[in-house]
């Protein structure tokens, strides 16, 4: 099988269509531009006849079978799309699944889209049956903070635009998280600037900030040691008015993990101990950099800090419960100028 991101979705359509493709991420722009893609290359290779299904256990899948069978020499050529549920693939459907990829034939395209691929799905018999009948996966996942430099430039160079580094830089800031915005904003401004040449004065006459951030964004910008990140999504939470509580209740697990990581270290790997509680790949690098940043003394302090918060949101709410959080913040970024005074409760 092979795994592309979108922006390699148009170099993959002009060599070959493939007869499955996967669409599998959280952005819903990548999503759709890649469904897009495949459609009017389908189109341009007389596939006129469409079919969309939302799998359900309760799914006719006698229908679905019958739409793949061979086609006669008069018929038309066929796509199906189908979206997997966002809750997983259930062992039915995996099944069923199964089944459809043993049909395929090359008058049958078959189009998979659904949320980020899990280990489970990787090693399901459907899944290994699509990687050995040439299937492309396109990774739809919104680029990190480290990608999406990179993906902004593409973007930019595709619409015959020349973005300096300091503008994209912007972008980025404003952006993050929000794609669609993002894609707004350069059609925006090719608008404004039909010469295509961008710098960063004229850039920021026609941002406005409406990056998207969820609590799991902080929580890693924290893990990070990002105190600049920390604080930009920090006001941007603020602002789509989320509760601080759900915050806190998120940090305070971290925090608790990482001062029990933190005992332990002394004696037993890390590896063990991640292994141990059942730590993600993909969190323990942000954790590791915790750990080395972080000494016990801090988390405690961090801990204090966070009993100051609860009491503050639970007798008498206020603004300064913000200040707050982003105190705890800072603390965890290990940045110098935290105010240990706000620790006393």
């Amino acid at each position: 099988m092979i795994r592309i991101y979108p922006e390699q979705l148009r170099t993959q359509l002009q060599n070959h269509l493939r007869p499955c493709y996967l669409l599998l991420g959280n952005d819903l722009l990548l999503l759709q531009e890649s469904e897009d893609s495949i459609q009017a290359k389908a189109q341009l290779l007389k596939f006129n006849e469409h079919f969309r299904v939302s799998l359900e256990d309760v799914t006719d899948w006698d229908t679905i079978f019958s739409l793949s069978q061979v086609l006669s020499l008069f018929a038309h050529r066929q796509t199906l799309l189908l979206r997997l549920p966002e809750n997983g693939v259930t062992a039915t459907i995996e099944k069923k699944l199964a089944i459809l990829v043993s049909l395929l034939h090359p008058d049958f395209l078959l189009i998979l889209r659904g949320q980020k691929l899990t280990r489970a799905q990787e090693n399901s018999f459907w899944f290994k049956a699509l990687s050995s009948n040439n299937a492309v996966l396109v990774d739809c996942t919104t680029p990190d903070p480290a990608q999406l430099p990179c993906w902004v430039k593409n973007r930019a160079k595709n619409m015959h635009l020349s973005l300096d580094d300091a503008a994209c830089k912007l972008l980025c800031y404003c952006y993050e998280g929000n794609l669609p915005a993002l894609v707004q904003a350069l059609e925006r401004l090719k608008l404004i600037h039909p010469d295509g040449i961008l710098t960063l004065p004229l850039v920021e006459e026609a941002v406005t900030d409406t990056s998207y951030f969820t609590p799991f964004h902080w929580i890693n910008a924290v893990l990070s040691g990002n105190s600049k990140r920390t604080s930009h999504i920090l006001q941007q939470l603020r602002l789509e008015a989320r509760e601080p509580v759900i915050l806190l209740r998120y940090i305070q697990r971290d925090i608790f993990l990482l001062l029990t990581l933190k005992r332990h270290m002394a004696y037993t790997p890390a590896r063990i101990l991640f292994d141990q509680h059942k730590i993600w790949q993909n969190r323990r690098p942000l954790l590791m950099q915790a750990l080395q940043r972080l000494s016990v003394q801090q988390l405690y302090q961090a801990i204090a800090l966070m009993l100051k918060i609860e009491l503050t949101v639970k007798q008498d709410y206020s603004d300064y419960v913000w200040a707050d959080i982003n105190a705890l913040g800072q603390l965890l970024c290990s940045n110098t100028l935290f105010p240990t005074a706000m620790i006393d409760v």
